[in-house]
């Protein structure tokens, strides 16, 4: 269970009138799950750097794996708005958790529905929604990380398959995936989606091993070696680099929500033992420092509520830019970090226990802050926005 009563979630610019009763409803439910299930062994899992057993068909059960996906293909037909609140409400659990389900959702079954095939959504989409099925996702590798285009995995037209070579690394659910949706290029120099299965010979996924950050995750690499892929396992409606850049949106916007939620974890903890320490006979909360960093703890979350708020609204519409994406995902999780960090500090030498969570949630927002595009990357994806200049 939490720390401090989940009444005092914050909420400074009432942005629940703006929320529908579905919305809540869905909140609710994310928010009962995580403070049963995640919270009780969220803890162990991360100082034992192991996965939650069964993770992935809780998040089913839940209906936190692709909820935007129509019903028809398993998923729960939601609005964008009500994918950010579950993110938010799994990241106030633990970014792992987050990113388990961000990683099914935005870049598993989001480009299987929207750019696959009609059999292949009907293979793979309803299994991957009740987590069944486990997918990972597969674009970064050893060499190229912030530079996708220069890619070294490739794969060749073998007549009656696809020959498929090559590595991707820092790969979340990499070891316990069942499929994996590889970008890769083809001898033409274009990079397609190509739908890997894990009994496919030739694939193999390696742990990494001795992480600081998301420890209660499996991370590791896509190794392939003369991997022969039918040729039905081809996205076919998409080629070049907006289709993984497409999928990389979709997740990007989650972790705006997802961090805020992160935040929201340490911001609470912070207020709920400040007005417990006493120090020099009073609360430490009666201490004007005090007050300025959880004054600004809460500006901050606010602001972000704000903006993620809006972007889902833009998401719903179709106008929501790759740039506008980009500010979100940047802000948020410097935002959520700083918090973190600063969180820690008032609670002194107790931040560092594993009783609380700051120092789980800073170690964890080191990857949010570099994976999906790295923190100076967005400054640069904005300034191009702004000035109409490359500095890539």
């Amino acid at each position: 269970m939490s720390y401090y009563p989940l009444n005092t979630i914050p909420d400074y610019y009432l942005l629940d009138n703006l929320l529908t009763d579905e919305h809540k409803l869905i909140r609710q439910s994310v928010r009962d799950w995580v403070e049963s299930f995640v919270m009780p062994q969220i803890d162990e899992a991360a100082q034992q750097h192991k996965d939650i057993p069964g993770l992935m068909k809780e998040l089913g059960s839940i209906g936190a794996l692709g909820p935007y996906i129509p019903v028809e293909y398993g998923g729960a037909g939601l609005d964008q708005i009500s994918y950010g609140i579950i993110m938010q409400e799994l990241e106030r659990g633990d970014s792992a958790v987050r990113s388990a389900a961000s990683v099914q959702s935005s870049l598993v079954m989001f480009p299987i529905y929207e750019f696959g095939s009609d059999e292949q959504k009907n293979k793979y989409l309803p299994k991957l929604a009740n987590g069944e099925m486990i997918g990972a996702f597969g674009l970064t590798e050893p060499n190229h990380g912030s530079d996708p285009g220069s890619m070294e995995t490739y794969y060749k037209d073998m007549g009656d398959h696809y020959l498929l070579n090559g590595a991707k690394m820092w790969i979340t659910n990499a070891p316990l995936c069942d499929i994996a949706v590889v970008w890769a290029k083809g001898e033409d120099g274009k990079v397609r989606g190509l739908i890997v299965e894990r009994d496919f010979d030739g694939f193999t996924t390696p742990e990494t091993h001795n992480k600081w950050s998301l420890r209660a995750s499996k991370t590791g690499e896509l190794v392939f070696r003369d991997v022969k892929v039918p040729k039905e396992n081809l996205l076919p409606k998409v080629e070049g680099l907006k289709g993984p850049l497409s999928c990389l949106n979709s997740a990007r916007y989650g972790i705006s929500w997802g961090v805020i939620g992160a935040a929201i974890d340490c911001y609470c903890t912070a207020v709920q033992y400040a007005k417990e320490r006493n120090q020099f006979g009073k609360p430490i909360a009666s201490y004007q420092l005090q007050q300025k960093k959880l004054a600004e703890f809460l500006t901050e979350i606010t602001k972000a509520q704000l903006l993620s708020w809006q972007l889902g609204n833009l998401k719903n519409e179709h106008q929501a830019t790759p740039a506008q994406i980009s500010m979100a995902k940047r802000n948020n999780v410097k935002m959520a970090i700083d918090i973190a960090r600063e969180s820690r500090q008032i609670l002194g030498g107790m931040g560092i226990m594993g009783e609380f969570p700051m120092m789980r949630h800073a170690a964890n927002l080191e990857s949010v802050i570099t994976y999906e595009g790295t923190h100076d990357i967005h400054l640069l994806i904005t300034g191009l926005d702004i000035t109409g200049i490359n500095a890539f």
